[in-house]
């Protein structure tokens, strides 16, 4: 979607996709060559509603970093470190090997245990025991990827994670619903946040992953409202005459930088959550818009074509002088920071062609990762490793992934249906 579209989204919310409530399939279309082969052996259990080891060896397969062993090419299928036969797994060319127990500890909590070895050391690198309850089994199982994630590759684990997205049905018909929803990094256990028949945009999650900020059309105006997730309860935060958009948070949580045009052109604002008073930023002619902040909360980078065409400004959170960032490609929006602060993930494009880059931050040079022409919405994930974004195929739109290097891409699909506008949470 080009940058004018997107403004023009605002005012006359043309631009719909298709929902499903399904959950996401992740698909690996590319991977590290270098995969680490790691064997998960089924953990005993006594009758738990969650396959634990399916999980983690899920999570760690559509990492890209792994080659998983399947469990019939596996010579055993050991429980305890007595039982684990080194010379086997080495001859099974493994690295690396997982075993794990699941006990039912009564009245609805679970007792689990799992141990990292390394293959030809023979020896263990990580050993675990914990205590879940049943409904946050698929949680717990999260956990042990992001905990054996690290240990093998040094980079935190994102599987405890949550994504955000937008959804529409029936975009055709005169009774459409917009919903914003929320589910695990892997796509499961997907809930509706907010439902309206107008429609939801720009989800931005709170630093603490406790809220949400976007964009609703539900008064026929746009507006900007706070939701916290445990509770459902919602503020209505900015609702100024003309645009409302894009809300982006602080990094301590206290402010969302956002665009309005209640004073005549689009412009970059701060909004004091306690106070609700406004600092407005960028005083242009232009489009100013799309603001996001730096992790050290010192800057807010935004799109604006004040040069002719969009392009990425910076300016420092306390007001003054903006300045250009990138010079490379006819357009350049929808900038964020990465968790650290070194780098830069974009919509760069030339001509019709949109794709996903990441600039350095240091030398200002800039790297383009995809390969798709209508790729749009980049989030990172929260250890800075993976970029999520939109986008689409032969009038197909889903969501797909991809490593900061470009080595590793994924491809997340609903088993029906589009979505849109993902944003990688804590």
């Amino acid at each position: 979607m080009s940058f004018f579209n997107k403004v023009l989204f605002l005012i006359a919310f043309s631009l719909f996709v298709q929902n499903s409530h399904a959950a996401l399939t992740i698909e690996i279309s590319e991977g590290v060559s270098s995969a680490l082969p790691v064997a998960i052996v089924p953990f005993s259990s006594t009758g738990a509603p969650v396959n634990i080891s399916a999980v983690v060896n899920a999570d760690l397969e559509r990492s890209g970093y792994f080659k998983m062993m399947a469990e019939q090419a596996m010579p055993s299928k050991p429980n305890t470190a007595s039982a684990v036969n080194f010379n086997e797994w080495q001859a099974a060319s493994q690295n690396y090997l997982v075993i794990g127990q699941l006990a039912d500890a009564g009245g609805g909590q679970y007792n689990i245990q799992f141990q990292l070895f390394d293959v030809y050391k023979s020896g263990q690198l990580l050993g675990y025991r914990m205590t879940s309850t049943a409904a946050d089994l698929r949680k717990t199982a999260h956990h042990i990827s992001d905990l054996i994630f690290e240990k093998l590759t040094g980079k935190k684990g994102v599987f405890s994670g949550r994504i955000a997205y937008i959804t529409t049905t029936n975009p055709a018909s005169k009774q459409q619903s917009h919903q914003l929803q929320v589910a695990d990094a892997d796509g499961f256990n997907p809930q509706t946040i907010a439902t309206s028949v107008e429609p939801l945009m720009s989800p931005s999650w709170s630093p603490d992953g406790k809220k949400i900020a976007y964009v609703s059309f539900e008064r026929k105006t746009a507006a900007i409202y706070v939701q916290t997730l445990a509770s459902g309860e919602r503020a209505r935060v900015a609702e100024f005459p003309g645009i409302n958009g894009a809300p982006a948070w602080s990094p301590d949580g206290t402010r969302l930088a956002l665009t309005l045009s209640k004073d005549g052109s689009p412009d970059i604002f701060i909004l004091n959550l306690s106070t609700h008073a406004l600092t407005k930023l960028t005083r242009s002619f232009s489009i100013d818009t799309e603001p996001s902040w730096s992790p050290d909360g010192n800057s807010i980078v935004f799109t604006s074509d004040r040069g002719g065409k969009p392009q990425i400004y910076i300016v420092s959170s306390q007001g003054g002088e903006e300045k250009r960032l990138t010079f490379s490609g006819s357009y350049n929006a929808r900038a964020s920071f990465s968790p650290d602060g070194r780098n830069l993930v974009m919509v760069h494009g030339n001509g019709n062609d949109y794709r996903i880059a990441v600039m350095d931050m240091s030398n200002k040079s800039i790297n383009v990762l995809t390969s798709g022409r209508s790729d749009e919405s980049p989030s990172f994930a929260p250890n800075g490793s993976m970029i999520l974004y939109a986008s689409k195929k032969g009038g197909t739109a889903f969501l797909s992934a991809v490593s900061i290097d470009g080595k590793i891409q994924q491809r997340l699909l609903f088993n029906s249906g589009e979505v849109r506008e993902p944003s990688w949470g804590p």
